[in-house]
This record gives C-alpha cells, structure tokens and sequence, in this order.
C-alpha cells in the first residue's frame, strides 16, 4: 500500500473530544469547556497551549459539534483585510466561527478590527496562541474572551497516542511495526503531538514493510532540522529563552550547550549574536561595560564571518557574558523613567538647560543660570536637571557590585542627599 499524499498527523486529527489525547481538565466529562460546548453556549476564547497540544483540533470539533460556519485564518499570513472579509461573510450566517491561528502574532489594528463582530456576537472568536495571552492580546479584545490553558502532553500520552494510530491508520496497518523504543520519538518531537505523528510516519517510511522502530533508528532517519532544532518554530523561542536565562543565572555551562543547540539547528549567527548585545546592557549594565564592547565586536565578527568559525566566536562571548557579575539597574532606569514619562507627560525642559540659539530666546531667559560643568572644580556644579515635578527623583540605582558602587560613591559625593545614592 502506498504512503497516503495526507500526512499522518492529519488523517488522525480527532473528530470528536473523546478522540483528543489529554487536555482532560478542559474536555473531559463534567469540565468546563466540554459543558459549554454539549449546551451549545461557547464562548469567544483564546486557546493557549504549547504547540502540537490540540488547540486547532478543538476548534475544529467545537465547530463541527455546533454545525455553525467555519473560518480559518492565519495570523502569519493574514491581515485586516482578511478580517474585514470573514466578517462579512459571517454576517449572513446565523452562527460563525472565526479561528486565528498565532493569534499573538496580531498587531494592535489587527486585533482591533475583531473586536466590533465579536462584542457584536457576529463571529464566536477561538484564537490559539502558544505565547502569554496576557501579554500578547490587547485587553479589549482580551476583555471579551474566556482564557482556555492547555497542557503539555505526558510521555504516557504521547505512547499511547502512538499506539492508537498503529491500530487505526490504515497504511499503518499494513505494515508489521514493532514500537520498541519510544524516547528519540519524544524527546525529538518535544511533546508535540504533530511533530510526533509526522516523524512516526517518516520512520516507518523508511524502514519498509517491517519496522522494528529502536532510538538508535530513529536518530538514524530524522534530519537533524528536526532532531535538533526547528529554528521557524516555537521550540526556537524555547530555546533562546533558555540560552538567555542561562547566561543571567552566570551558568557558562548551560550557556553554552542552549548555544550549541542553536548552532547544531543552524540558527542564524547574527540573531544570537544581537541578542547576546542586548543581553550585555540589560542584564550586565555598568556592572561590566566591557560586555557590551564584546558582545558589540562579536556581532560585527559573525556577520563577516558566518559559520563554522563563528561558533568560537560565539561561544566566547557566552561564556564571558554568563561569567559576568550582574546588574540590571540601567535597564530598570530607563523602565522607570519612561513611566515617568508616561505619568506626568510632556513636562517643560526647565529654562537653564535650554538651548538658546537665538536672541529671541536669550531674552526669553532660555539659558539663563545654567552653570557649565567643566567650569567647576571637579567638573561638577550642583544644579536642577529634572522638570520640578520630578526633582530628586532616582531613576538610576546602581547596583550592588564593585564597579557600580564606585559609581555609586561618585554620585553620593556630588549630590549628597539630593538623590536615594
């Protein structure tokens, strides 16, 4: 029997909740989810899960369950205008569902045109994200939406979900396959359910009519774009997460492995290197100044360079970036201020640090009484740089290392007890 042109993944979507694997909590007997849709009352929802964990299978059978219209789009290729269009259409249905796929992925102006039809009762709203809704989605359209967590799916699970498709698929079937070994199935598919099915299938592929599936075989026939590391997908923030939290956390070790993942998957040289320049200011500061000038330099030298020299590169910087004593006080000054900002407004640039340009200005006092640091002793003078509303406000806290506290006796020195030094 020849290999079905459909992907394995897909000829097993489930059809019905019965059929979906885990995610008991939202659609086993009694739970909230499974009630709503049985009484036929659902809600607009985003659907925020890991991928692979069902969140289109559930939009799928929500729909066909209702037996009400239903639209797909894609927030990676879609844009208002396909929005404006489904809406629409979906007002000459008595009941639509619209379902957005990365829903997260939806600017401002994006999720903004939904929220009419939704507030309206025109679409019934299932968005899936596998980011933080709370973050992602803006408030409004989040406001009118009941928040649905998937979980990942469990070892057991995902076997059994193996096993269940042994049973049922029939191309599957006429085969002789003998699951012997299951963990380079897991570990590789990372819990994704239709990673797990589709490699599954490439494995039996490749083995002919008989399959004994072992880890070893299956290193053997899964590319390394998927072994390792799927730099499109979601497994790639996953994993630059991780790589980021390592060096913050002063691992080098676990720096350097999350970095060779990435370079093993072939993740683009210039997009670890500016995340590691980020990294120097945010998480090493005035701690360390010097970070910044390497992680600066090694962008620079992996955009001349590329791969595979640029792996070195990399890895120096890691590892000095993790080994770094930390502060992120810069990075919360400028958080700080810019609250400041938004609290308070437009405040007016106090006259004495005003430019004056002009005579005009000059006899509107734009200027007058400013004192020019170099033409003191110490190259200081003591005088108000901060709209009056915000005196003596401290942004800047330095933090509790040896560089910064020699910044922060410097500034105690000059102000005295003007500043929280």
């Amino acid at each position: 029997m020849n290999q079905p042109s459909i992907p394995l993944a897909e000829r097993m979507r489930p059809r019905s909740l019965d059929e979906l694997a885990g995610q008991q909590h939202l659609t086993g007997k009694g739970s909230i989810l499974r009630t709503a849709i049985e009484n036929g009352n659902v809600p607009s929802m985003i659907l925020w899960g890991p991928p692979g964990v069902g969140k289109t299978t559930i939009a799928n059978i929500i729909a066909h369950t209702l037996e009400v219209s239903f639209y797909q789009l894609s927030a990676i290729s879609s844009g208002v205008k396909d929005v404006r269009e489904v809406i629409e259409q979906a007002r000459e249905k008595e009941k639509a569902i619209l379902f957005i796929d990365e829903i997260h992925r939806f600017n401002k102006g994006q999720q903004d045109a939904l929220l009419g039809a939704v507030e309206k009762g025109i679409i019934t709203l299932i968005g899936a994200t596998t980011e933080n809704p709370s973050f992602e989605v803006n408030s409004a359209l989040l406001s009118r939406c009941q928040v649905y967590v998937l979980k990942p799916l469990r070892n057991e699970e995902l076997i059994a979900l193996l096993r269940e498709v042994m049973l049922k698929d029939d191309w599957l079937k006429s085969k002789s396959i003998e699951l012997k070994e299951t963990e380079a199935l897991i570990n590789i598919s990372g819990g994704d359910a239709r990673k797990l099915l589709n490699l599954f299938e490439l494995v039996a592929n490749a083995a002919g009519e008989k399959v004994t599936i072992t880890d070893e075989f299956v290193m053997q026939v899964a590319q390394k774009k998927i072994a390792l590391y799927d730099k499109q997908g979601e497994q790639h923030y996953d994993i630059i997460s991780a790589f980021i939290k390592s060096m913050r956390g002063s691992d080098p070790n676990g720096a350097v492995y999350w970095l060779a993942r990435m370079i093993e998957g072939g993740e683009d040289v210039k997009f670890i290197a500016r995340r590691m320049l980020i990294f120097a200011s945010e998480d090493v500061g005035n701690a360390n100044p010097n970070a910044l000038l390497l992680a600066n330099a090694t962008f620079e030298a992996v955009a001349k360079i590329g791969y595979p020299e640029s792996r070195i590169i990399l890895s120096q910087c890691a590892t000095y970036l993790a080994s770094c004593v930390k502060s992120n006080a810069s990075y919360e000054a400028i958080g700080m201020a810019q609250e400041a900002v938004t609290k308070h407004g437009d405040l007016p640039v106090p006259l004495h640090i005003r430019n004056a340009p002009t005579k005009l200005m000059k006899n509107m006092d734009y200027g007058k009484g400013y004192k020019y640091a170099h033409s003191y002793h110490g190259n200081f003078a003591d005088q108000e740089y901060l709209p009056e509303p915000l005196s003596n406000t401290t942004f800047y806290n330095p933090g509790a290392n040896a560089r910064e506290n020699e910044l922060r006796k410097y500034l105690k020195e000059k102000w005295g007890d003007k500043y929280n030094y």
